[in-house]
């Protein structure tokens, strides 16, 4: 399996153009895929640079409903009118940051609702033997507090975001699962849980934001990071990750866990 990071916010390898976006290609034995397309068309001139040929796209995944994830899927449309586009049917609900000072629509282009390509899933789904999709943790374990600034508006009320907009991608391929996340909203710990209780283990690999980024870190904060990692370093899992993990959770992370956590920057390459 190959995958290829298309956009992230740090720059990276091959002077790939990097933005506040998350965007990866993936190659395995029966699919060519997307999962997220980062904040703009930025995504495809890195397709470009890298060599990926997205007109043999098969697949796009939407891990959730945010602009930073959605953002180029109308120019890939454009160029690949046959991928099929699965998200959420919740993906396309409006989602703000709201705080005392800032409210921002932070949601999808409700162009992208009328897509004659997109799938819409309610909860889990199977696509087939290689690809399975899984939403609606409950789970609050170390939750991320940088949710509580993320809500979605019903009629004129901002409600708390429960992010049930979510869903993760699992691989199987060769005898390893890949589980890959957007930002992890609901918590990567629960996330992980979830997985055991679908599959009775936790997978070889997994690719996530962690959403711990943040401009100021309290010391609540830094001890949330270090929760999570000691949680992490239980289990037999190598990770990948970047975009809203933050530099500094990362590098409190790899301080910990050494080489069982690895960021990926814009351009990067992983093969398993």
């Amino acid at each position: 399996m190959k995958i290829i990071n298309l956009m992230e916010n740090t720059e990276g390898s091959h002077h790939c153009l990097f933005e506040h976006g998350l965007s990866f290609y993936i190659e395995t034995n029966h699919h060519k895929l997307l999962t997220d397309t980062g904040a703009s068309d930025a995504f495809l001139e890195n397709a470009q640079i890298l060599d990926v040929d997205l007109t043999k796209v098969d697949t796009l995944i939407l891990s959730h409903g945010h602009y930073d994830h959605a953002g180029g899927i109308m120019g890939f449309s454009k160029m690949n009118s046959n991928a099929t586009i699965y998200m959420q049917r919740h993906a396309g609900d409006a989602f703000y940051h709201k705080s005392r000072t800032v409210e921002k629509y932070i949601g999808i282009s409700p162009e992208i609702l009328s897509l004659p390509q997109l799938h819409f899933i309610d909860g889990n789904y199977k696509i087939d033997d290689e690809l399975f999709l899984y939403s609606r943790v409950t789970g609050r374990k170390l939750w991320p507090k940088g949710n509580l600034i993320l809500k979605v508006k019903k009629d004129s009320a901002f409600l708390q975001d429960d992010f049930i907009h979510e869903q993760y991608l699992v691989i199987s391929e060769n005898e390893k699962k890949v589980l890959i996340s957007g930002c992890a909203h609901n918590g990567i710990l629960n996330i992980l849980d979830e997985y055991h209780k679908l599959y009775g283990a936790y997978p070889d690999i997994v690719i996530s934001g962690f959403h711990m980024m943040k401009k100021e870190y309290t010391d609540y904060d830094e001890t949330l990071i270090r929760e999570t990692a000691k949680e992490l370093m239980k289990i037999n899992t190598q990770f990948y990750t970047g975009h809203c993990t933050g530099e500094t959770p990362y590098q409190i992370l790899r301080e910990m866990m050494g080489e069982q956590i690895i960021y990926v920057h814009s351009g990067d390459e992983i093969i398993i």
